[in-house]
């Protein structure tokens, strides 16, 4: 095998960040880089990962083979993400019988940690992103340093804020159609909300209930005039207007919702099996929105279709930069395609010798964004590297 060629796990990989190009754009000021330095006793890990769920635990992955010796803070109550209040996952592939969402999690993290991954459940109280090592200090006070950080924190889906609600959460209340409609079935349900997603969701829904309602608490909807038409056309879905959801009913599963009229203040009791809450959700930006550009939607900008934030060294994974499909699968592999557009249309240049790129990926598969975000930072050094599968 060629040296300059390793495949996925090679024992020896530098991850040595570059000095800014003096009058670069991404150059950080001396200054900077000063302010922010470890100790002589401070240990400096190659990779540090917050978040976990799909993205984090798949980087995980591909960044432990790659023996970056990857340290992942998980949270202490967050571990595993939304999908560990999800049950039956039958769309992520792999899985004929499909999979419940904390084992799927729960796999996924043995995985990592088989490579070498260091799994911490500890909450990250800051960082510091800015200069060539990144500091990230934890809950109990401690500092860790990484050359490069990823970015996996995912979303939240905004709740009603009811006291069943979370007690009901994966038993009918869902905030996802797409991985849960299939369980409703004949069944009739609900869905909260007035834009183009919850109209969206409701759509969806019909191919399998029997009827499905949306409740919205104004007298006219924020979605788009032609989602607006479909779905007041559809036979399968009524509207509850000037409403809005004040209790949900069920010991076990979702039985039936109290709707408040908003403008009468009368309830009334609509039974239902599930209810789908489509009000938005909110990216977890909180750590680093005064540190990285973010989007219109709120989410981490990323370079066109790549992991790369606005600082060097800095990537993203996942719902944190994706307002749109918010899936485990999409979580795990939607950048590879990027990348491999980049080499196919020469942006990534070749490396000494001319015979390899500085990255390559080649293969596709449901851990594919893993070794993306891995090469993406070994692309900070400038050391070639083909990754083959």
């Amino acid at each position: 095998m060629n040296e300059n060629v390793f495949a996925a796990g090679s024992p020896v990989i530098s991850l040595n960040q570059q000095p800014a190009a003096e009058g670069r754009d991404d150059a950080v000021p001396s200054s900077a880089a000063e302010a922010i330095a470890p100790s002589a006793e401070d240990s400096v890990h190659d990779v540090a990962i917050i978040g976990s769920g799909p993205a984090g635990y798949t980087a995980a992955i591909y960044t432990a083979r790659a023996n970056l010796k990857p340290i992942v803070f998980a949270s202490s109550v967050a571990a595993g993400g939304d999908l560990m209040t999800t049950t039956e996952v039958e769309n992520f592939p792999g899985f004929v019988d499909g999979i419940q969402g904390p084992e799927l999690m729960s796999t996924m993290q043995q995985q990592a940690e088989r490579f070498g991954a260091d799994i911490r459940y500890e909450d990250v109280e800051s960082v510091e992103l800015a200069g060539e090592l990144k500091r990230i200090t934890v809950a109990d006070g401690s500092v860790h340093w990484a050359k490069a950080v990823i970015v996996s924190t995912g979303s939240e889906y905004r709740k009603l804020g009811l006291e069943d609600e979370a007690r009901l959460s994966g038993h009918g209340v869902s905030w996802c159609a797409t991985c849960d409609g299939f369980f409703f079935k004949e069944k009739p349900i609900a869905v909260v909300g007035g834009g183009d997603s919850a109209l969206e969701e409701a759509l969806f829904l019909t191919t399998f209930a029997s009827s499905v309602t949306i409740i919205h608490r104004r007298d006219s909807m924020r979605a788009s005039e032609i989602m607006q038409r479909r779905a007041l056309e559809h036979p399968k879905i009524t509207f509850v207007w000037d409403s809005e959801v004040v209790g949900i009913e069920g010991a076990a599963q979702t039985e039936a919702l109290q709707v408040r009229n908003v403008k009468s203040g009368l309830t009334q009791r609509l039974e239902v099996s599930g209810l789908f809450v489509a009000i938005g959700s909110d990216p977890r930006t909180e750590l680093v929105k005064d540190q990285l550009e973010l989007t219109a939607e709120g989410t981490i900008a990323v370079q066109g279709r790549s992991s790369k934030t606005s600082l060097p060294g800095v990537f993203a994974a996942g719902d944190v930069i994706d307002p749109t499909y918010r899936q485990a699968i999409t979580a795990a592999v939607d950048q590879v395609v990027a990348f491999a557009a980049d080499v196919h249309q020469g942006r990534v240049a070749p490396a000494r010798g001319g015979l390899f790129t500085d990255v390559l990926i080649v293969g596709i598969g449901g851990s594919a964004l893993g070794a993306q975000l891995a090469a993406s930072a070994l692309g900070q050094v400038g050391d070639p590297l083909a990754v083959h599968f």
